[in-house]
């Protein structure tokens, strides 16, 4: 038994020296691995965020692709707009040159044609005096003006042009003074169209006809009165339409 126990006493005094070596032979290697882990550690996580920034441009790259493929679409379809709306312009422009051209046409015309209203009426039977004077007065005052286009102005002219032409085919009655033996007095009028211009004093006592062959004012008799009247009436509205016999001049 003393001899085992020695024998042991001796393995354990050798072992202890090995096993103090291997661990200080281990420990440097076990320290070393650790900081390879760790660095491999953090390398992975720099690789992980490097890969996370990579996903994230790769995402933009393709949204910004698409926002690219996008304003080509948008800027072909601009440029499309933009030839027609060149072509717009040079049709403008080729308009209002042809306008211009027109304008210094018609604005003869236009003159021509007032002058030739103005004519009609101091030629036609005398009824509105007033009234187809004025208007003439004030197209040609119209002409003169900047500040009216040429196409509110022709309209206007065409507008009294109307006017004149609606007179031939309408009945009215108006108020007036009339001269009458050298005395002005207050009487009423009544149009025929063109056909015939009629007066009438307020108590009925004296008429008269415009002759349009000798452009004079002719003296009706009493017969005529009622039917004057009656005409008047008509004009007013006063009265359903009905026959009339009243004198008309004839023309040759």
């Amino acid at each position: 038994m003393k001899l085992i126990n020695s024998l042991l006493i001796a393995g354990a005094l050798v072992a202890t020296p090995v096993l103090a070596q291997d661990d200080e032979v281990l420990n440097p290697v076990i320290d070393e691995a650790a900081k390879i882990n760790e660095s491999a550690a953090k390398s992975q996580e720099k690789i992980n965020g490097i890969t996370d920034q990579i996903d994230s441009k790769l995402q933009q790259f393709k949204t910004l692709m698409k926002e690219i493929e996008g304003l080509e679409v948008y800027n072909t379809q601009l440029r499309k707009q933009i030839s027609s709306q060149e072509q717009e312009m040079d049709d403008l422009n080729a308009a209002i040159d042809e306008v211009s051209v027109v304008e210094r046409q018609i604005t003869p015309l236009m003159m021509r044609m007032i002058d030739g209203m103005e004519q009609f009426i101091a030629l036609d039977v005398p009824f509105l005096p007033e009234e187809r004077k004025n208007r003439v007065m004030d197209l040609k005052a119209m002409m003169d003006r900047a500040d009216v286009a040429a196409s509110e102005k022709f309209r206007r002219v065409m507008e009294a042009y109307q006017v004149e032409m609606d007179y031939g085919r309408t009945m009215e009655a108006y108020s007036g003074l009339h001269t009458i033996n050298g005395q002005e007095r207050d009487v009423e009028f009544l149009r025929l169209g063109r056909t015939a211009l009629i007066y009438q004093t307020r108590d009925a006592s004296s008429q008269g006809v415009w002759n349009k062959q000798t452009r004079q004012w002719e003296e009706l008799d009493s017969s005529y009165r009622t039917q004057i009247t009656k005409g008047l009436r008509m004009a007013k509205k006063q009265l359903a339409p009905d026959l009339l016999m009243l004198p008309v001049a004839i023309t040759d």
